[in-house]
Parts: C-alpha cells; structure tokens; sequence
C-alpha cells in the first residue's frame, strides 16, 4: 500500500474560457490517503448498437496489443476515422496506426493493428530526453489535413506543423520556434483545448530559474492559436498560460473543460496539478505540497517512486496517467474540478518485475477505450521481447 497527499480545497467548475479571473493560489488543507495496488478484473466494457460502451466501474484490463517493435513511442493523437498518429522519440518517425479489430462483441479479434510510416520529422535532434516528442491533431483536420509536433531541434524545441495526404506527410512548417532545448526536461505535449486554442507544455530544461522567468517560454504550459500567435486572452499578452513548472509531459481537458496536468517532481514530490491561468506552480521554490500561499499546490501528490508521471488522458469520470519509473497506470476520480481515490493498476508487486515496465502515454481513442504505451527502449527500461509496445487498455 503507498501513500499519497491529497488537496482538499474545494475548486470551481469553470470552463476554460472563464478561468482567467481565477487567482494564482488554490489554498486548502493537504491530507494523506492510501492508494490500493495492482489489481485484475474481466473487462467492464459492453456493446450497445454497435458502440462500445465502458462502465468504467471495474479495473482496468489490457485485451489486446495494438502495436509491438516500435522505438520509443511518444505522443499519441487520432485522426477522425479512428487511426492513431504515434511519433517515435529518437527515429523521428510518423506512424499511421490501425486499431485492432473488433468483433461484433466489442472483443479484439487478436490481430495487431497495421503500422504505416508516413513521414519524419527532419529537424528532429534526439538525444537523453529529447527527439520528437507530442502531436495533436487539428480539431479542422476534416478540412486542412494538418498534424501539430514537438520537436526538439539543434537550435530550440519547437512546434512545428504538416498536412497529411493519405499515407505521406508533406513538409514541417515552424508554428513557434524559440522555445529554450535540452538534453533533459524538455516537456513536450501537445493538446487543442475545447476552447480551439493549442496548449503546449514545456520543461526548464535543467535550468530551474527558466521556471522563474515569466518572459522565457521554458518551465510554463503555453497557448497559442494554430497559427502560433499568444491565445487571446492570456494573461501576460505573451504565449504563456501557467508558469513555474518543472517538467509536464501530460495535459488532459476533463468534462468540465478544465485542464489537468501531470509534472516531474525532482526527488521528492511528482504532481498532479489543476492549470488555472496566471497560476505560479512554484517551482524550484515549492516541489510537492506545502510551501507559501502565493504559489498553486498540486491536488495529488506521489512519490517519485511510484509515478515519475508522463502521459494523461480523462475517459469516464476519471483522469488516468501513465508512470514512467513507478510503471503502472493511475486511475484519479475528477468531479467539479476535484481529484480523489487514486489507483494504481499494472504495478509490479514485491520484488517482482511489473508485466509491462516503464509507460509513457495514455491517450482515449475515439472507441472510448485506452491506448497506452511502454517506454522501455528508451535507454532507461529494459525491454521485453516485443518492446515498445502500444497495449489496448479496456477501461
């Protein structure tokens, strides 16, 4: 059993349009929780005409393997016909994925999906933790066929863009460039918010004081219109959300239209933290819980053992996150902008090695079940027979 730190200030349930008269602090009292382990259950999911229907009120459950072989796998995205757009870190590749097969019963048929590449990403310049990281794809991508990445190049980390046609990616075109690289903490994730506005989450690179200045674009959770213009509305003029971050690699929007994001602590505390516009997180001031008022407090706390948080994805009611060293999948309760009764799944138990290692990405498919990613190539796992692999998660 471990332990977590759970916020129990109480938040409002405001859409993302109307968070920008919201403070920077979040307040309230920290408590602690237990956190059950690993546990194993049938699939919860059900076919209604059709349609895949989950309950969400079992465990999770792996049923199938969507892709194997694949080298450090990073973002995640879907296209409107139900494919995913998988990036590799270090080969700079854009895959094509094909979900498995589905049964009339809402059961795989076993057989992976098909594996496409369509392109590379040629600025990418992989090295430690950089590459070409995040992709999102256009919420018009019916109509102008494009795909957002993150990409770590020789000069900067940036966000760049490129139309689909088909099976071929044509040419990158820069969207933002100038945000600071490193060999570390480069962030990386991409997310359109329901506001149609383009959220980036970016790392301090190493250089913990680059999440103190508010005018560098490293440390902070970035808006920006799809043409790479400041977001109307943000509350410094500039690209700039959320600052004082020391590494996020995970953004999700819950039902609400709020945004959640998961961050690296460094040895002490990773988070999970409700983004309010303006907010100061802290770091390297605050890591974790506690610390003064004028910085936000995460929601969740873990230790970095049991998370070293990447990935986030809502599905159902609840936030669920892919953990890199703690090697499982967190399942988090969300209701009116407030987290709870947080899960772990997949962990491993005792001495015993965890069945799938190190997980990267979790991200929601259009069939409401969970695409989820192992990071064992990445020069820190240590990789099964058919690694990496995107493992299809009934949820």
């Amino acid at each position: 059993m471990s332990r977590v730190a759970r916020s129990t200030a109480g938040v409002a349930a405001l859409a993302v349009a109307g968070l920008l008269a919201a403070g920077c602090g979040q307040g309230g009292n920290v408590s602690t929780v237990d956190v059950r382990g690993t546990a194993t259950a049938a699939p919860t999911g059900s076919v209604v005409d059709g349609e895949v229907i989950f309950t969400i009120d079992g465990v999770p459950d792996v049923v199938a393997t969507v892709a194997s072989d694949l080298a450090t796998p990073w973002g995640v995205d879907f296209l409107p016909d139900g494919r995913g757009v998988v990036t590799e870190r270090d080969s700079g590749r854009v895959l094509l994925v094909t979900p498995p097969a589905v049964g009339g019963d809402g059961k795989t048929t076993g057989k992976q999906g098909e594996v496409v590449e369509v392109g590379r990403i040629p600025e990418t310049a992989p090295g430690g933790e950089a590459g070409l990281l995040g992709v999102a794809v256009s919420p018009s991508f019916a109509s102008d066929g494009l795909l957002y990445f993150y990409v770590c190049t020789d000069e900067d980390n940036r966000v760049v863009r490129a139309r689909l046609d088909g099976d071929e990616l044509g040419a990158t075109e820069p969207v933002l460039t100038g945000i600071p690289s490193g060999r570390i903490h480069d962030g990386g994730r991409l997310a359109f918010g329901p506001d149609g506005f383009l959220y980036v989450s970016t790392g301090e690179t190493g250089d913990d004081q680059l999440a103190r200045d508010r005018d560098s674009m490293a440390g902070k959770i970035l808006r920006i219109t799809a043409d790479g213009e400041p977001a109307p509305g943000n509350p410094f003029g500039t690209a700039v959300w959320s600052w004082g971050h020391r590494n996020v690699q995970g953004l999700a929007f819950d039902d609400k239209g709020l945004l959640w994001a998961s961050e690296f602590g460094d040895s002490r505390a990773d988070e999970l933290n409700r983004i309010v516009p303006g907010a100061d997180y802290g770091w390297p001031v605050v890591e974790g819980a506690g610390g003064p008022a004028k910085y936000t407090r995460p929601e969740l706390t873990w230790s970095t053992d049991e998370a070293s948080p990447s990935g986030l994805a809502f599905a159902g009611t609840y936030l669920w996150m892919a953990a890199l060293n703690g090697e499982r999948l967190w399942r988090i309760k969300v209701a009116d902008g407030q987290v709870s009764d947080p899960a772990a799944y997949f962990a491993p138990e005792g001495d015993a090695a965890s069945e799938y290692g190190r997980l990267r990405t979790v991200a929601r498919a259009p069939d409401g079940r969970l695409w989820l990613t192992t990071s064992n190539e990445d020069g820190r796992g240590t990789p099964a027979a058919e690694d990496d692999r995107i493992l299809l998660v009934e949820p």
